[in-house]
C-alpha cells in the first residue's frame, strides 16, 4: 500500500497541513519540525505528489529545455548538464525539438511556457524581440545565445576560432576555408568575429563559405567548395560539418591531414573515434546546461527579482588530435590580409 501523507503526520506526531508546509513551504514551519517531517518522510520513503504541491507553492515542478536540433550531439552534452542539475533541484524537464526552424521554435516556446515553471532555450533561432514575446513572462534562460534583458549563459566561440587559427598558422597554413553555420544561429555570427579579428593577425587569408546546415550532409557539400577555395586548412561550424568534409575528402582520393587539414568545433564524442580522429575545439557543454538550471532555480526562488545578466563567457580549448599538419611545402612568412567571399547558398 503505498504511504500517504497521513502516514508521515502520524509518524511525525504533526497534522497533515503541518507536513505539507514543511514539504512544500518549509520557511513557514519551525526548523525543528521540518526535521522530524523530513526524518518521517525518509522512513516511509513517502514520495509527495507533485500536481498537489503544486496547488500550494503554484509550481508545477517542471523546467522547458528547447534544442534546434535534438540529433546533435552539441545538445545532448548540453542537456546532460540540464537534467543533471534540474535533479538535484528536484525538477522534472520536458524536452522540445524545434528542427533548426525559427517558426516552429516560436510555436513550442509560447506551447511550454503554460505548462512549466521556466525554460531554458539552447541556441534559439528566433529574433531578440520575439523571444521576448515568445516567453510571456515565464523566467527563461538562454545558451548560448546573448539578447538584451535575458539571462544567459555563454561559451567563447570567438576565442576558440582564435586558438583553431593560430594552430593551423602555426603549422604554416596561409589560406583557411571557414564553414560558416546557419544565418539565424548567434554562435555562427560569433565564430565570423573571431575569425576575422584573428586572421590579419596571423598572416591568414580566410575564405568564408556559407551558409551550411550544421549537419553532416551540410560538410558533405562543403568540402568541394573548400577544395576549389585553394584552402590548405578547413576549419568547420561544428564537429558534424567536419566528419562530413572528412568524407567527401577521402571519397576524391585527398589525404588528410598530409594534403588538406580539417579543425571541427564541438568536442563531440564522434571527434575523437573518426579516421583521423579531428581536431577541434572543445565547448563547455555540459557546464553550460548546469549555469543555465542554476540560474533558473534563482529566478524560481526569487520571484520579481531582476533578471541575472549574462554570465562570463566559459571558456574553450583547442583539442589537437590527428587531422592538422604542415600543409605540403609549407614555408616560412605570411600572407596578410582577409579574403572574404560572398556568402554561397
Amino acid at each position: 500500500m503505498a504511504v500517504t501523507i497521513h502516514d508521515v503526520a502520524h509518524r511525525a506526531g504533526v497534522s497533515v497541513s503541518t507536513v505539507s508546509r514543511a514539504l512544500a513551504l518549509p520557511d513557514l514551519v519551525r526548523a525543528s519540525t521540518r526535521q522530524r517531517v523530513l526524518v518521517a518522510a525518509a522512513e516511509l520513503g513517502y514520495q509527495p505528489n507533485r500536481a498537489a504541491r503544486g496547488l500550494v507553492t503554484g509550481r508545477t515542478g517542471t523546467v522547458g529545455v528547447v534544442v534546434p536540433d535534438v540529433e546533435n550531439p552539441f545538445f545532448g552534452s548540453v542537456l546532460k548538464g540540464v537534467h543533471g542539475r534540474a535533479r538535484e533541484g528536484g525538477q522534472v524537464v520536458f524536452l522540445a525539438d524545434t528542427a533548426e526552424d525559427a517558426r516552429v521554435e516560436a510555436e513550442v516556446v509560447a506551447a511550454m511556457v503554460r505548462q512549466v515553471d521556466g525554460v531554458v532555450l539552447c541556441s534559439p533561432r528566433l529574433p531578440d524581440e520575439e523571444l521576448h514575446r515568445a516567453a510571456g513572462g515565464v523566467p527563461v534562460v538562454l545558451v548560448n545565445r546573448a539578447a538584451p534583458g535575458l539571462p544567459g549563459v555563454l561559451m567563447d566561440a570567438a576565442d576558440g576560432v582564435r586558438q583553431a587559427v593560430e594552430h593551423l598558422a602555426a603549422l604554416g597554413h596561409r589560406r583557411v576555408a571557414h564553414l560558416t553555420g546557419p544565418r539565424a544561429s548567434w554562435s555562427s555570427g560569433e565564430r565570423l568575429r573571431g575569425l576575422r579579428a584573428a586572421a590579419p593577425a596571423l598572416g591568414v587569408r580566410a575564405v568564408e563559405l556559407g551558409p551550411f546546415p550544421p549537419t553532416f550532409e551540410g560538410g558533405l557539400a562543403a568540402a568541394d567548395l573548400a577544395l576549389a577555395s585553394g584552402a590548405t586548412g578547413v576549419l568547420a561550424y561544428n564537429d558534424l560539418v567536419a566528419l562530413g568534409v572528412l568524407s567527401r575528402l577521402a571519397a576524391r582520393g585527398v589525404a588528410v591531414p598530409a594534403e588538406v587539414s580539417v579543425v571541427g568545433f564541438d568536442d563531440t564524442r564522434a571527434s575523437a573515434t573518426s579516421t583521423p580522429a579531428l581536431s577541434t575545439v572543445r565547448m563547455p557543454t555540459r557546464e553550460a546546461g548546469r549555469a543555465a538550471v542554476e540560474l533558473l532555480l534563482d529566478l524560481l526562488d526569487r520571484p520579481g527579482a531582476s533578471p541575472a545578466a549574462v554570465r562570463a563567457p566559459l571558456p574553450t580549448q583547442l583539442v589537437v588530435r590527428a587531422s592538422t599538419a604542415p600543409p605540403p611545402g609549407a614555408a616560412p612568412g605570411a600572407a596578410p590580409g582577409l579574403d572574404v567571399l560572398e556568402p554561397t547558398g
